[in-house]
């Protein structure tokens, strides 16, 4: 680190989304420069048309060639050369799915030479994306395959008001029901309770695990999941530093207002933690993946290609992302001390 400040790799996602518009809305300010060091892996035209598109022609930034050069107090741009792109806000390009898989991988590369503290990524259009990485499934997995060697990681959504991660990430309903297993349990069970201890300083978390079936499969009738996965798991489980309790119906589990009660939940697939995250933390909320050597944040929404350029879209979460990530970084320096 340069500084005793944080360094920050950000990929660029999807340039005609509204990645790059609100990077600058919050870099326009000096705050977060005050506890990082934000290097952007993006086409210097890029930048330069959404600060003439929204009218901030007094932003400023640095352009590097290298990470090691990286100035604290600027924004730093490591150029993408690519002069063929052409940024058209709203529209959907494969050619900008290429460069953002492009930007991405950069900043792997310098996360492997132990350059980049934490790595934010910008939305992308997983559409695009995958025309240039066979079976691209989202930032998660691609980022999990390509740092991780064992594979493993947990999609963690957390906000000031709830903590919520996925047994299954994207993964077609269809499918999520054989891939509950005890196996796969453990290990994201292991992932969630490690990273509340170490990136979060909670000295016991309790964390609440959703049903799968409607109702917790009513003793049986809807479902045979919970009485032969679930509820067997939960009683065996043991961990002399957090509790696990379960497995809770979804609806009356929120609806109560239950998950106040908890450090952190885990929810078996995609939408069954993601709708109540979304509805109670969108716009604050971070998506953080769990279990990685280096620290991953991206904000809480997609490309929103029906606002880009109009200098409407809220910078918050994005915002909240690199604070967070930021924190998760300091908070694992506290640890190893």
């Amino acid at each position: 680190m340069s500084s005793n400040k944080v360094t920050i790799g950000i990929s660029c996602g999807d340039l005609n989304g509204i990645g790059i518009e609100i990077l600058i809305k919050i870099f326009k300010h000096k705050d977060l420069l005050e506890s990082c060091t934000p290097v952007l892996y993006c086409p210097i035209k890029a930048l330069n048309y959404y600060k003439k598109k929204l009218g901030f022609n007094n932003f400023g930034y640095v352009e590097i060639q290298k990470i090691e050069n990286k100035i604290p107090g600027l924004l730093n741009i490591i150029p993408i050369i690519n002069h063929d792109i052409d940024i058209k806000p709203g529209r959907v390009d494969k050619l900008l799915g290429k460069l953002a898989l492009e930007s991405i991988d950069m900043v792997m590369s310098d996360i492997d030479k132990g350059s980049v503290d934490v790595f934010v990524t910008l939305p992308i259009n997983k559409a695009t994306v995958s025309k240039y990485s066979q079976g691209f499934k989202g930032h998660t997995e691609y980022i999990t395959q390509k740092l991780n060697h064992n594979g493993k990681s947990l999609m963690f959504l957390c906000s000031e008001k709830l903590k919520i991660a996925t047994v299954t990430n994207h993964l077609k309903l269809s499918k999520v029901s054989k891939t509950i297993t005890k196996k796969i349990l453990e290990q994201k069970i292991e992932i969630i309770i490690n990273s509340l201890i170490n990136d979060f300083l909670v000295e016991k978390p309790r964390v609440a695990i959703l049903a799968l079936n409607p109702h917790a499969g009513d003793s049986g009738l809807i479902g045979s999941e919970e009485i032969d996965i679930l509820i067997p798991f939960i009683n065996n489980y043991k961990h002399e530093c957090s509790v696990l309790v379960g497995p809770f119906s979804s609806d009356a589990f929120f609806g109560s207002k239950n998950y106040k009660n908890f450090d952190a939940i885990i929810g078996m697939y995609h939408d069954q933690s993601l709708i109540p995250f979304k509805l109670l933390s969108f716009g604050s909320g971070v998506n953080y993946t769990a279990g990685l050597k280096t620290v991953r944040v991206s904000p809480d929404h997609g490309v929103a290609y029906e606002i880009s350029g109009k200098n409407i879209a809220d910078e918050s979460s994005l915002k909240a992302a690199i604070k967070m990530g930021v924190k998760i970084f300091l908070n694992r320096q506290k640890i190893q001390i």
